[in-house]
């Protein structure tokens, strides 16, 4: 997976497609990440790299509860990619 703004971009999708806000704010979240699951926010810290966030989104996405028949074909595709890349990690 190459870390571009374009890739980035359509993690994002993915969790736009599923009703979640992806917002960059400043703070001190230890992971770079902090998500409320309440109101279905997924707050990434914006002084994260364009690889940080890419890195973070691969890495909380697999976590979240993803409506998978909302998705976009390109976008199931992309998701799963990333949770099988998720599964091969543990």
């Amino acid at each position: 997976m190459k870390y571009t703004q374009t890739t980035l971009d359509k993690l994002a999708d993915i969790l736009g497609q599923s009703e979640y806000v992806v917002r960059y704010e400043r703070g001190t979240f230890q992971s770079g990440w902090c998500l409320l699951e309440a109101r279905r926010i997924v707050v990434l810290n914006k002084f994260l790299s364009v690889e940080g966030r890419i890195n973070t989104l691969m890495e909380i996405i697999p976590q979240l509860s993803i409506d998978f028949d909302k998705l976009t074909l390109e976008s199931q595709k992309l998701y799963e990619e990333v949770v099988r890349k998720s599964t091969t990690l543990v």
